[in-house]
C-alpha cells in the first residue's frame, strides 16, 4: 500500500464537541464509574490529573492531540514495550531503553506486553509474536491472534495514521499479517525493513478487540470509527468510566487486567485550559499532576511545599512550518533567510528562562545519527537574512502571517519577539491567534504560510525520524517540502538493517535539510513532570505522555 494523500489525514468531529457528554450507559463498559462517585474516592489510589484539554476522538487513526495521548496510553497495551532504565540526571525518574543493541534481535531492549515472546529474521524480513493467553478486553473478549490482525488490517484499509506506520515498515498487503494458530501472529514483508521490530512499542500501535469492534460495525462503517470516537475496545488497564469532553474524563483500573489492576485505581483527567489554574490547583493540592506549565511556573512550583518538580531531556521539539506551497517560502534563500531573523538566543533567556536548549537539528538529540554540524542559525544575524532576501528579489521585504496556539503559553511571546525582529529586515509579520480546539486543524490542512509546530518522533530512529517529516509523501510534513534525492535516502534507509549504512544516508538527509530549512527552528524544550511530592513512579516516553499506570503514593 502506498502512502496516503493528505485528504486522508482528518480528524472526524462528529460527536466530538466542545463540553458535549459522552453518557454511561449502553457505549460504557459493564461497572462504570460516574463521574459522582469519582469526586468521592480515597486519595490512596486516585489520581487527579490537570491537563489543556480532555480528549477529543478517541480514535489513534485519526487523533494525536493533548488529552488523547493519555486516553490511547491508558486504553489499550501494544504487543512490547521498551525495557526502563533510571534516568541519569533525575533518580525518582525512569525512562525508556531506546539504546541500540547490536546483539538482540532487532537492535532494541524489549519487554513483552501483549505477546509473551517473539523471532525476527536478521534481516528484518519477518517477525512472529507468540501473544499471552487469558488477556481479556475491557468488555470481556479473549485476546487472539485474529485481533493483531485485524487491527492491522484497519490501518491498512483507513490509511491514516496506521497507513504511515504501515509504510514506515512496508507493510502494503493484508495478507502479510497473518494468524499462525489462536496465538501467535506473523508479519511478513517483501523487503527487509529495520524498524519491523522497533515500531511495535510505538504509542500508535495499539492492539483493538476485533470481537466488539465487529458487533458494532455497519456497512457504512466497518471498522468502527464512529464507536471508537467515544468508547475504547482494547486491553489496557484502564476503561473509560465517562467523559464530557471540555470539562474532565474519568478512567476506572481495570481488576482483571493481565498485569494487574493499576494502584491509582481512579483517575480523573480535568480539562483546566491556563496553565495558572493548574499550577495553582496543584499547589493547594486539589490535583496530582499538572501538565504543561510555563518556564516561569516551573521555576515557582520548585519552591513550593509538598510538590516535586522534575525535568530530563525529551524528544520534544518547537519549530515554525514554512509552507514551501506559498510564496515566498518556495525560495530556499527566502526560508533561509527567516532562520537567520530568528532571535533564538532572546527566546531562550525570555520566553523559557534557560529551561531550553537550541533547536540544532531536525530530529531529537537524544536519538542515533543526530548531527548538528549542519546548523548554521544559531546566531541571529539580520545582515545575512536581508542579503538572502534581496538576492530573492525581496529587498523590499515582503508580508506574511504567523498562526500560534493560544493554547500553548510560550508560542505568543516568541511569535511577537520574532516578529520584532522580522520587521528589521523589512518582513512585516501579522500574528494568528488561533483557538487550541481548532489549532490542529490549522495544522494539517497545510493551508497557512507560517504556522508553529511541536512535535517529536515516537520511534527512536533516524529513518523514521526524517521519514515522518521531510519524505514528500508523508502526511505529516506539514512544511510541504520536497526534495528527490531526500526522497531517495529515507527510502533507502527503510530497505536496509545495516545500521552503518542508514546513518551515512540519514546524514546527508540532516545536511539537506539544515541547508533548504523547511522549519523555523526554534527550541528543544526538555519535559517537565510537576507532580504531588507523593506521588511515586514516573516514566518518561518518547511519546511525552504520561502512563496513569506507572503511578503510585509513597507509603
Amino acid at each position: 500500500m502506498s502512502k496516503q494523500d493528505n485528504s486522508t489525514f482528518k480528524i472526524s468531529r462528529r460527536s466530538v464537541l466542545k463540553g458535549s457528554a459522552v453518557a454511561a450507559g449502553a457505549a460504557m463498559a459493564p461497572g462504570a464509574l460516574t463521574l459522582g462517585q469519582s469526586q468521592a474516592q480515597d486519595r490512596s489510589n486516585t489520581m487527579v490529573v490537570a491537563a489543556p484539554a480532555t480528549p477529543q476522538s478517541l480514535d489513534s487513526e485519526y487523533d494525536v492531540s493533548l488529552g488523547t495521548f493519555e486516553a490511547v496510553a491508558c486504553l489499550y497495551d501494544s504487543l512490547v514495550a521498551f525495557e526502563k532504565k533510571p534516568d541519569a540526571r533525575v533518580p525518582t525518574a525512569s525512562r525508556e531503553d531506546i539504546t541500540d543493541y547490536p546483539d538482540k534481535p532487532g537492535g532494541v531492549n524489549l519487554v513483552g506486553k501483549l505477546a509473551e515472546s517473539w523471532e525476527i529474521d536478521p534481516n528484518g524480513t519477518w517477525v512472529k509474536f507468540h501473544m499471552r493467553k487469558g488477556v481479556k478486553s475491557n468488555w470481556g473478549n479473549e485476546l487472539t491472534a485474529e485481533d493483531v490482525v485485524w487491527t492491522w488490517h484497519r490501518k491498512l484499509a483507513l490509511g491514516a495514521i496506521g497507513g504511515f506506520y504501515a509504510n514506515t515498515i512496508s507493510l502494503k498487503r493484508p495478507e502479510q499479517v497473518k494468524a499462525e494458530g489462536s496465538h501467535t501472529v506473523s508479519f511478513n514483508l517483501d523487503n527487509p525493513n529495520p524498524l519491523l521490530l522497533k515500531l511495535q512499542p510505538n504509542l500508535y500501535n495499539p492492539i483493538y478487540d476485533s470481537t466488539k469492534l465487529k458487533e458494532v460495525a455497519t456497512d457504512d462503517d466497518p471498522w468502527g470509527r464512529g464507536f471508537l470516537e467515544n468508547n475504547s475496545a482494547g486491553y489496557g488497564p484502564y476503561e473509560l468510566a465517562s467523559l464530557v469532553r471540555g470539562q474532565q474524563a474519568v478512567y476506572k483500573g481495570r481488576a482483571d487486567y493481565y498485569g494487574g489492576e493499576p494502584a491509582m485505581e481512579n483517575v480523573i483527567f480535568k480539562e483546566v485550559p491556563t496553565s495558572a489554574n493548574r499550577v495553582q490547583l496543584l499547589q493547594g493540592g486539589a490535583v496530582d499532576i499538572a501538565q504543561y506549565v510555563q518556564p516561569l511556573e516551573i521555576i515557582q512550583l520548585r519552591n513550593a511545599p509538598n510538590v516535586a518538580v522534575e525535568t530530563v531531556p525529551s524528544t520534544f521539539m518547537i519549530w515554525i512550518e514554512l509552507n514551501a506551497k506559498i510564496e515566498p517560502f518556495d525560495s530556499i534563500d527566502v526560508r533561509r533567510a527567516m532562520n537567520f531573523a530568528f532571535p533564538q538566543e532572546q527566546v531562550i533567556k525570555t520566553v523559557f528562562q534557560d529551561l531550553a536548549d537550541p533547536l540544532t537539528a531536525c530530529m531529537p538529540d537524544i536519538y542515533p545519527g543526530y548531527n548538528k554540524a549542519y546548523w548554521e542559525y544559531g546566531k541571529q544575524d539580520l545582515e545575512h537574512a536581508r542579503e538572502l532576501l534581496k538576492g530573492a528579489g525581496l529587498g523590499d521585504g515582503f508580508s506574511t502571517s504567523l498562526a500560534y496556539n493560544a493554547g500553548d503559553p510560550v508560542q505568543e511571546p516568541t511569535a511577537i519577539l520574532y516578529q520584532s525582529a522580522l520587521r528589521e529586515i523589512g518582513v512585516n509579520l501579522e500574528l494568528k491567534k488561533v483557538p487550541a480546539a481548532t489549532f490542529y486543524n490549522n495544522v494539517t490542512e497545510r493551508k497557512q504560510p507560517m504556522i508553529f509546530y511541536v512535535d517529536s518522533p515516537w520511534c527512536p530512529d533516524p529513518g523514521y525520524s526524517m521519514n515522518l517529516y521531510f519524505h514528500s509523501k508523508s502526511f505529516i510534513n506539514y512544511s510541504n517540502y520536497e526534495n528527490a534525492r531526500v526522497d531517495e535516502l529515507i527510502d533507502g534507509a527503510a530497505r536496509t538493517a545495516d545500521m552503518a549504512a542508514r546513518l551515512e544516508m540519514m546524514d546527508e538527509v540532516q545536511k539537506h535539510v539544515m541547508r533548504e530549512a523547511p522549519w523555523v527552528f526554534v527550541v528543544k524544550p526538555n519535559y517537565t513532570m510537576a507532580r504531588a511530592a507523593d506521588l511515586m513512579g514516573w516514566t518518561y516516553y518518547t511519546s511525552n505522555n504520561i502512563r496513569f499506570q506507572d503511578f503510585y503514593r509513597a507509603s
